[in-house]
């Protein structure tokens, strides 16, 4: 009897934060700003119990939005056939950026907390690196491995979430424009890295 009540307690624990993860990933899913108050409500469960099963917000959406990011190579599909550098690079800008856009809440609560926790910046997921990866692989056989690094940091600090919220922001760019300014600058740099500047 006590064995099936231990049972019952820990079948309980693992429906209560399932329900949790689940509010949050459908939440995630709206782009609005997140708190977890609010994924506390959508679960149907207090503030406090959402607090006991996950030490901040942040954890709670990295552990929800797992599994939600495509692969590098499903992302860049439409150009797969190609092998030019500066069209896959504007491909993976145009994709990452409106995939930022559609989930905003929840990668603004997760810079926001990489700012205030430096040492967890490496927890936090993401797509920008795999898809520069990604995109750039066509240059793996043919450039010096030291200049094709260097491109891809380049590139990493300009198609990235907080280049797009620095233009819609800051700058008060409509979405679209954003997403082409920064696109118009990724392939800059990599036709700078060809040698090509036209």
């Amino acid at each position: 009897m006590a064995s099936q009540t231990a049972a019952g307690r820990v079948n309980q624990k693992l429906r209560t934060r399932s329900a949790i993860v689940q509010a949050a990933a459908e939440l995630s899913r709206t782009g609005r700003d997140l708190t977890m108050p609010e994924i506390a409500r959508a679960a149907l469960v207090s503030e406090a119990t959402a607090y006991r099963y996950f030490p901040d917000l942040a954890s709670l959406l990295r552990e929800a939005i797992a599994g939600q990011l495509p692969a590098p190579a499903e992302a860049l599909a439409p150009v797969a056939d190609s092998d030019d550098p500066v069209e896959r690079v504007a491909a993976a800008a145009g994709f990452l950026l409106r995939h930022v856009l559609d989930r905003q809440g929840v990668v603004r609560a997760l810079i926001a907390a990489t700012i205030t926790r430096p040492a967890e910046a490496t927890a936090r997921p993401g797509l920008r690196f795999g898809l520069i990866d990604h995109a750039l692989s066509p240059l793996a056989a043919t450039m010096d491995r030291s200049a094709l690094e260097q491109l891809k940091r380049d590139l990493a600090v300009v198609v990235s979430a907080e280049a797009l919220f620095s233009l819609t922001d800051l700058c008060r760019l409509e979405p679209e424009e954003a997403i082409a300014s920064i696109t118009h600058t990724a392939t800059a740099l990599t036709r700078a890295a060809l040698g090509n500047d036209s």
